[in-house]
């Protein structure tokens, strides 16, 4: 089998390389809802340029159900828009609500040059192994990563304040993983209140647990 080269970025995913070609399959986009009348749709965005890559004439690869008439089809985009603070797209052949409604959930990949990496992206396997950060403190190891629709995740083994198997899934967002220096080994995080000291007073709670009488 061949092998899948996977890349993890805050807002981006990069799934299957094709050899042959050089390139990445880039996930830039999911369609969450049609607007209007004339086959509008809002954008739910996975890239930080996304005037670069909804130029007009920009073909898509749609990750859609089997049984949509639209799998194993691509899509070409007609217009890119941003209304009331929304991103709106327009696809060639789509004119009107119901054929944006067909299109609802697809998810957008487009070809990516192999010499042409998206902003603050990373392989998995330059994450995995890397200390995990706060205040300066190292507080974990990043053990793997984990790709979801929404968003990827880090998975975290705390270093202290946890009992043997427990995890801390860490959402990959900027606003809760600022920085990654991969020269230094390190991620650099700011969680929210709990995320990890839930783990410390649920291993100290357990300790004293195990000393009551």
């Amino acid at each position: 089998m061949d092998s899948v080269s996977v890349l993890t970025s805050r807002t981006t995913d990069v799934a299957q390389s094709d050899g042959n070609q050089g390139k990445n399959q880039l996930r830039v986009g999911r369609l969450v809802k049609a607007h209007g009348l004339k086959g509008a749709l809002k954008l739910e965005l996975y890239t930080d340029n996304p005037e670069r890559r909804f130029v007009p004439g920009a073909e898509f690869t749609l990750q859609v159900p089997e049984a949509s008439p639209w799998h194993g089809k691509s899509i070409t985009v007609r217009e890119y828009r941003v209304m009331n603070g929304n991103p709106v797209v327009f696809f060639e052949g789509v004119d009107d609500r119901e054929g944006a409604e067909a299109l609802v959930r697809a998810i957008l990949w487009i070809d990516q040059d192999a010499d042409e990496p998206e902003d603050d992206a990373w392989y998995d396997h330059q994450l995995v192994g890397l200390d995990v950060v706060r205040d300066d403190v190292v507080i974990g190891k990043l053990v793997r990563v984990e790709h979801l629709p929404a968003q990827d995740l880090l998975i975290v083994k705390p270093s202290t304040g946890s009992s043997q198997g427990d995890e801390v899934m860490v959402p990959f967002v900027e606003a809760i993983v600022p920085a990654v220096d991969i020269a230094a080994g390190r991620v650099i995080v700011t969680p929210p209140a709990g995320l990890f000291e839930e783990l410390a007073e649920a291993d100290e709670t357990n300790g004293q647990g195990d000393t009551a009488e």
